[in-house]
């Protein structure tokens, strides 16, 4: 892809988000307290994207862009009322947008001209006949004569509302008059709302320029002379009006931040570089420890130890500041969801609230986008299983609206993310019964509530007699587990009946260079990402108990389920009373790998395995080490899910 066209989509990318924010201030604020300035915000936006689809001469994005642009001008100058119609409407033309920057990816050219000509024809029928409110005799007419169409709009519809009309004459040093001005016009926004701001040249002294300023507030006359400490003419007094005017920040043009916008690629090349430098410094490690070995210790083994740790440290600081560069909000990634859940929940005909919990929580930039798929598909999920319809949820006593409540959160080296609802729950039943009907289970098997849950990630299972549009999109409950496995996390689901389902997306930040510990069965060795370990601990072979034909072992009073590695993998291991226990997985969700050497922690970088090893389970690619030998990483979420599962007389490879 060319360097020109990434920069397109990445800032079109940018604009399309903004104006999510803006449609969504709007949904939140119509009803109540929508401010002028939300929609010009929007009209910016929208604007901004059509020029810069126009220089890139993506036609369709611009028209579309520019129809939107012309229906927004409508609603600033009052003859489209804001109600739930135009939301959706901008909601539904947002992802046509979205749609059409994301096929440019693909060098392709969605035609919007259908879109177009609807947007057309909603602006058409969505025009009120407004009574003209006559304002002449209130204002003077060299004052009306030289406001916009805008402008005299919003002087209308203030005075409808009740405000004061006021004039501020302000008159500024020619040097200086910009910041002055600026901070005058923030002044009187925190009172009320700015309707113009005019230039004037009468009674304005050499090197001085005058500005006519005219607002509106519910404030009386007196009041505004205290707090903005200026002359203030009153044009139209205020009726007594208890409705406040939201405070706004006024936005500048000119950026209040330093940041540049990096291409993740070019993060991940120098990521990939600070991979090859750990390894060489690695080896700079080992030449030093294997000369002091052999000509003890003398000056220039002291200088080449002194030159490995500078080495170790500069790229570890190095390494932390391009880790943190690419760290993202997950808020971002809430926001998109909070929007997808709003739409399908319309869809169905359910009410649903949507709660945000640790927008600011941060996570890798390439695990938030790939993270964005199966979060979206378990909101679907809880939609159209989960929460029951209003009638339903009454006859059971809830609150006639469903909640759903996205969570996320640190924990130590994982982000944790929770998709709550507290709609009926999985009916474990039902799952029971697919389960037999599918050969999963045996008619008369005991087998507790998690790992009959855990069916639920099985390909091609659902519970469901009918695949409805809105569950049937996208991916299955078994790549959710799979993506989440893929990027080295764990999938959890608490249920209950008629409370609810959380699935609990445990993530580790970042997928960049980690910390595995390295372990041996018979003579081949592993790496175990540090991240996915609890603790390791020794065993004797006399402990390890047989309970309904699984291993488990007493582990502080928790029975934990015990599997030898070299069972998984068929490989012969060293016959000792005594092995380590590789204790892996969170919460409910553990298990002791058992192992005949623990050797080492050490920093690896993973490279995939590639096309030829494709469809291999239990690996989460390879890894060099010391003397140019790679070895296997281990893929944590599989081995656990599959162990858990059946604990005897299976293969991976």
């Amino acid at each position: 892809m060319k360097a020109s066209k990434k920069e397109y989509i990445a800032e079109a990318e940018d604009l399309l988000f903004e104006c999510q924010q803006h449609i969504l201030e709007i949904q939140d604020t119509y009803q109540t307290t929508l401010h002028p300035d939300t929609i010009n915000a929007l009209f910016r936006s929208f604007h901004t994207l059509k020029g810069l689809s126009s220089l890139f001469g993506n036609k369709g994005i611009t028209d579309l862009s520019h129809a939107l642009e012309s229906l927004l001008d409508d609603i600033r100058l009052g003859k489209i009322t804001v109600n739930e119609d135009v939301v959706n409407f901008l909601f539904k033309n947002l992802d046509i947008l979205k749609s059409a920057v994301d096929s440019i990816k693909d060098d392709k050219e969605i035609d919007l001209t259908e879109h177009i000509e609807a947007v057309k024809t909603f602006r058409e029928s969505s025009k009120e006949i407004t009574d003209e409110f006559d304002i002449r005799g209130l204002i003077d007419e060299s004052i009306l004569k030289v406001l916009s169409e805008y402008e005299e709009h919003r002087l209308k519809t203030n005075i409808k509302n009740g405000l004061g009309i006021y004039l501020l004459k302000a008159i500024f040093d020619l040097s200086t008059f910009d910041t002055s001005l600026d901070s005058l016009i923030k002044t009187i926004k925190s009172k009320g709302e700015l309707i113009s701001t005019l230039p004037v040249s009468s009674d304005v002294p050499d090197g001085s320029i005058g500005f006519n300023l005219m607002f509106a507030s519910n404030k009386e006359n007196n009041e505004l002379r205290q707090e903005i400490n200026n002359n203030i003419d009153l044009l139209v007094a205020p009726k007594h009006v208890t409705k406040k005017l939201p405070k706004r920040q006024e936005q500048s043009l000119k950026s209040t931040t330093t940041t540049v916008r990096v291409d993740i690629d070019k993060l991940d090349r120098i990521l990939n570089t600070i991979g090859e430098l750990t390894l060489a410094k690695d080896a700079v490690k080992r030449i030093g420890a294997e000369m002091s070995e052999i000509h003890t210790y003398s000056s220039f083994i002291r200088d080449v130890h002194k030159i490995s740790q500078t080495l170790e440290r500069k790229i570890f600081e190095l390494q932390d500041d391009v880790l943190a560069i690419r760290m993202v909000p997950i808020g971002q990634i809430f926001s998109r969801l909070a929007q997808v859940i709003r739409r399908y929940s319309r869809e169905m005909g359910k009410e649903v609230k949507i709660t945000l919990y640790g927008e600011d929580t941060e996570l890798d930039k390439s695990l938030a986008e790939e993270i964005v798929d199966p979060l979206m598909h378990l909101v679907r999920n809880s939609i159209d299983h989960g929460i029951e319809t209003s009638e339903e949820r009454k006859s059971k006593g809830k609150l006639e609206y469903g909640n759903i409540i996205l969570k996320a959160y640190q924990r130590g080296n994982y982000v944790v993310v929770e998709v709550n609802d507290d709609g009926r729950g999985i009916n474990l039943d039902k799952v029971r019964k697919k389960a037999i009907e599918n050969g999963l289970l045996e008619p008369h098997s005991s087998i507790d509530e998690r790992e009959l849950v855990n069916f639920i990630f099985t390909p091609g299972f659902s519970t469901k007699e009918e695949v409805s549009e809105i569950s049937g999109r996208g991916v299955g409950m078994d790549v959710v587990r799979e993506k989440l496995s893929a990027l080295g996390g764990f999938t959890e689901v608490q249920t209950k009946k008629n409370e609810g389902t959380t699935f609990i997306l445990t993530l580790p930040i970042t997928l960049a260079i980690i910390k595995a510990l390295l372990v041996k069965v018979g003579e081949i060795k592993f790496a175990i990402p540090l991240t996915a370990i609890s603790e390791t601990i020794s065993v004797e072979n006399k402990d390890i108990q047989t309970i309904e034909w699984k291993d488990v072992y007493n582990l502080r009073g928790e029975m934990l389920p015990i599997i030898s590695l070299g069972k998984v993998f068929d490989i012969d291991t060293t016959k000792n009373d005594m092995s380590f226990a590789v204790v892996i997985g969170f919460g409910k969700r553990k298990l002791g790998l058992l192992v005949d050497e623990i050797l080492e922690q050490q920093e690896i970088v993973i490279k995939t395995l590639g096309e030829y090893f494709k469809g291999i389970s239990g690996f989460a690619g390879a890894a060099e080490i010391g003397r140019h030998e790679v070895i296997l990483v281990l893929d944590v979420e599989s081995i656990i899910d599959k162990s858990l599962k059946k604990q005897e007389g299976f293969s991976y490879v």
